[in-house]
């Protein structure tokens, strides 16, 4: 009896164990589904092997993630979009090689990196705050591949024409900056957003479930299923800097800042790799073929049913398609022996 009675009570106990994590986990979805996005991005950064880093630039702090050390192949540096962060390249690191150098910085304002005026929000203020994070970090020592999609795309364009010698090669997915000859949905949304002085909602700066719902929409053809509790998450994570979002987007459609890839696209000197969402409704696939104008050397890549979010909505294909163009341009310079 005394047996039986220990064995219960083993039982109990361990149940009550196992009941502690799984009530604290149920708790975090219905009740802080925030806190469980970003557990998802710690645990996925942590899985991947990328490290959380700052850097410290006269009392500028840059927030970052980072794998792997400099080595035969160049280090890569990846620039997000408006209103995302550094792991918003969680998916693509995913599928490229631990042993190749990756930098992912977190913009200028945008979630740990230090907010300041206006000026470091304009297209040529993130280049400039950019350039000093790469030389803080001594990331141009040897010239490396930089990546940049959206409004990261337009400061990567910007930031290779101002910097040549930095650069050896670089990738813009679905880039901001350019004059596209076919107008897409979001262009109709800020044709609207004009009209009203822009006193109406912003579609890329969500503040309830459903804004957040039309915001994938927009940004993506494949339409993922996510649960309501996670698109909280998702709201309540970016709703303290919704006022900064604003900010930031009022100043990179102002004229200088709206068109500045295109007018630093002769600039460029870097083997050039576009990626491009076909049914892309934000930024309109035909700008593709507006760079290619003016850079016919450069290598198109459009990728079918992909909307305007291709690291998420294709990662796999991105990362190999990078990295395809990153072994190519570096045999064509002299073989896999120099760093570029």
């Amino acid at each position: 009896m005394a047996a039986d009675l220990d064995v219960l009570n083993l039982f109990v106990i361990a149940g009550a164990t196992l009941a502690v994590p799984i009530l604290a986990f149920v708790a975090s979805v219905l009740l802080w589904p925030s806190a469980l996005v970003k557990v998802y991005y710690w645990y996925w950064r942590r899985t991947l092997g990328l490290q959380v880093r700052f850097a410290d630039c006269g009392g500028y702090r840059f927030c970052y993630a980072s794998r792997g050390k400099t080595g035969t192949r160049p280090s890569i540096l990846m620039l997000h979009g408006f209103s995302a962060h550094k792991d918003t390249w969680l998916t693509v690191v995913k599928y490229l090689p631990k042993h190749l150098h990756i930098v992912c910085v977190d913009m200028p304002g945008h979630e740990g990196t230090t907010r300041t005026n206006a000026e470091d929000y304009s297209i040529e203020g993130q280049v400039r705050r950019i350039h000093q994070f790469v030389e803080n970090v001594h990331l141009n020592r040897k010239p490396f591949h930089l990546v940049g999609t959206s409004m990261g795309g337009n400061v990567a364009g910007v930031y290779a024409a101002c910097y040549p010698d930095d650069i050896c090669s670089m990738t813009l997915i679905c880039p901001d900056g350019i004059r596209h000859p076919h107008e897409t949905k979001f262009d109709n949304h800020l044709q609207d957003l004009k009209h009203s002085d822009y006193t109406l909602n912003i579609p890329l700066i969500p503040t309830t479930v459903e804004e957040m719902e039309d915001m994938f929409r927009l940004c993506s053809h494949v339409r993922f299923k996510i649960p309501q509790q996670i698109l909280q998450g998702l709201v309540d994570v970016r709703q303290p800097h919704n006022t900064f979002y604003h900010e930031v987007f009022m100043e990179i459609v102002e004229e200088k800042s709206r068109y500045a890839l295109q007018e630093h696209l002769h600039l460029i000197t870097a083997p050039l790799q576009v990626i491009w969402g076909k049914q892309d409704q934000v930024v309109d696939v035909s700008g593709a073929m507006v760079i290619k104008e003016v850079l016919p050397k450069c290598r198109v890549d459009i990728l079918e049913n992909c909307g305007h979010s291709v690291v998420m909505e294709r990662p796999r294909r991105t990362a190999k398609l990078i990295l395809e163009f990153i072994i190519l341009q570096q045999d064509a310079r002299g073989g896999t022996k120099k760093s570029c």
